[in-house]
């Protein structure tokens, strides 16, 4: 099974609070809160990336280039939408 966000980011803040030495009561869930939202971050922004170079390279195919932005864009905000209702 595909571990969630909060999954990764809970044990990326077991890793950083093993690098650190410190007590794993050491603000957990504000480490764990920011390990997710610069995950999420990061694939909102590969998302947009991956939008604009889909219109960039259909050039020649404007309408294709277009819908394929579209879609990413669409897909993107299903994703923050339920990222949202997680929390």
């Amino acid at each position: 099974m595909t571990a969630s966000l909060r999954e990764r980011a809970e044990a990326a803040t077991k890793e950083v609070q093993e690098i650190l030495g410190v007590s794993a009561d050491t603000h957990p869930k504000e480490i764990a809160d920011a390990v997710e939202r610069t995950i999420i971050n990061a694939l909102l922004e590969e998302r947009q990336r991956c939008a604009d170079v889909a219109l960039k390279c259909c050039g020649d195919d404007r309408k294709k280039g277009q819908t394929i932005a579209e879609e990413i864009n669409r897909i993107n905000t299903a994703l923050v939408a339920n990222l949202s209702a997680m929390r």
